[in-house]
């Protein structure tokens, strides 16, 4: 792994200086930057700059959650391997990086475990709340609904994909009967495809699990012919059935004008709407089945990803206010506090984030006083899916017909939801930080946020790549 010289920004700094100074196009200007320093091309610059990140990105630490459970204890004697204690190898977390990228490039829902030495030994894998959630939004299982005795253990199918075949197993999902049951799974055979520290993907279809081996193979390099790539054909087709349904039913609207119903900036959807023959009361906004339809104008930036309070019910401060009260600054005639929490290192404030996994509390910290205010992780998914749905931009213009406003529809450009199972991992990698920015003045105070931000660049680990199709073919 080669290390930039400067950050990313610097370098795009030196090549817009470049630019000016020099009259030339931008782009020529990126890759004399790069060639100064030695790069063959500016895409090496980036590739250069991704395989750095991933190599600093830190990676969740093992989970034996199991060993401390009365159960436990009389199979424990003879474990004699020891558990990870560092980091990945960097060129583990390359390989690893990539093959996340890909998956939420293509829209694909996904968890992960890291396998530990003791876990595969004594056949116990704790089923940690990310894979937990993940069921749960895929509908495959929810432990919350689980008991603890030995009739209530569930057996699902499920198979292990390596890159030239795909091998059937089965996953035993269950409760143990000591303490508070803390949810477990099972795969047979897991060490013919797993050694300690790999981490699996685990994805859902058709009611069945599938494994990948993120530190094994480079998923996307594979061939279209691997039983790795017809599998994801497969899965991406059945996906994307409403899509490809509501995008031909487009393609036959859009063969004629379609007449204006009404006036102003929900004109082009209404019409849209109608066409489609959705009933004008079904919803708020253009919907079908669970598509958005919008007359699109153009994207918009999504380094901000959402704002949300916390939960004040559960938070030891009780406002924005509270907490500026007690961390803010005064700045001229204004009392504020900017400033971005994340959870690789206190802030200048003391603050910090902690994910605790056990209640899946997202937890703002101070470093003396403790914990500050709560945002429950259900509430973060629940905002990030409300503030991007999945999408059908249309682009369309207007004319006149017999005095009457119709739309020619051109094309569409298809944003399909983030991973929400993804979300809270980033947050708890760092990636994915929150702004607060509250300000005073005399004796009102207001916050524009908190807002949760992702640098533009990782946005390829949470949101598919987005899709452009012409209504006109």
């Amino acid at each position: 792994m080669r290390k930039l010289p400067k950050s990313l920004a610097r370098l795009k700094q030196e090549a817009s200086a470049l630019s000016k100074s020099r009259n030339i196009a931008h782009t020529s200007a990126l890759e004399e930057v790069a060639h100064s320093y030695g790069f063959a091309n500016w895409r090496e610059v980036l590739k250069a700059d991704q395989e750095y990140r991933a190599v600093n990105q830190p990676i969740p630490a093992i989970s034996n959650n199991f060993a401390s459970d009365d159960d436990f204890a009389s199979l424990a004697e003879d474990i004699t391997e020891p558990e990870r204690d560092a980091d990945l190898a960097p060129d583990t977390k390359i390989l690893l990086a990539k093959n996340r990228a890909y998956f939420a490039s293509l829209g694909i829902e996904y968890s992960m475990f890291e396998p530990t030495a003791t876990g595969l030994n004594k056949a116990i894998l704790d089923a940690t709340r990310p894979v937990r959630k993940h069921f749960e939004i895929e509908g495959f299982h929810n432990f919350n609904l689980q008991g603890q005795q030995d009739q209530d253990k569930v057996y699902k199918k499920a198979y292990f994909v390596f890159p030239d075949q795909i091998n059937s197993t089965t996953v035993s999902l269950y409760r143990p009967k000591t303490k508070k049951g803390d949810p477990r799974m099972w795969f047979p055979k897991l060490k013919e495809f797993a050694k300690p520290a790999d981490q699996i993907a685990i994805v859902v279809y058709e009611d069945s699990l599938y494994l990948f081996n993120f530190s094994q193979s480079d998923i996307e390099s594979l061939s279209s012919t691997s039983a790795t790539s017809s599998f994801i054909s497969q899965y991406l087709s059945s996906k994307n059935s409403i899509a490809d349904e509501l995008l031909n039913k487009l393609k036959v609207i859009a063969k004629n004008p379609i007449k204006c119903a009404i006036k102003g900036d929900t004109a082009i959807g209404m019409a849209i709407e109608l066409a489609l023959g959705i009933p004008a009361n079904s919803s708020k906004k253009p919907d079908y089945k669970g598509i958005e339809l919008k007359g699109g104008r153009g994207k918009k930036n999504r380094s901000n990803l959402f704002a949300q309070v916390a939960d004040w019910s559960l938070s030891q401060l009780k406002s924005s206010n509270e907490i500026l009260n007690k961390y803010g600054y005064p700045r001229g005639q204004d009392f504020k506090l900017n400033c971005t929490i994340s959870t690789k290192k206190e802030n200048s404030q003391g603050l910090v984030f902690h994910y605790d996994e056990a209640s899946d509390y997202l937890i703002e910290k101070h470093k003396i006083d403790g914990d500050v205010a709560i945002w429950p992780g259900d509430l973060l998914r629940e905002r990030l899916l409300e503030k991007h749905a999945e999408t059908f931009w249309i682009q369309a213009t207007s004319r006149m017909i017999d005095g009457v406003e119709h739309f020619d529809l051109h094309s569409v450009t298809h944003t399909r939801r983030p991973l929400v199972s993804q979300l809270l991992p980033l947050i708890q990698a760092g990636v994915i930080t929150m702004d607060h920015l509250i300000k005073r003045k005399g004796n009102s105070a207001a916050e524009r946020g908190p807002l949760f931000k992702i640098n533009k660049r990782d946005l390829l680990f949470l949101f598919p790549e987005p899709k452009h199709y012409s209504l006109k073919d």
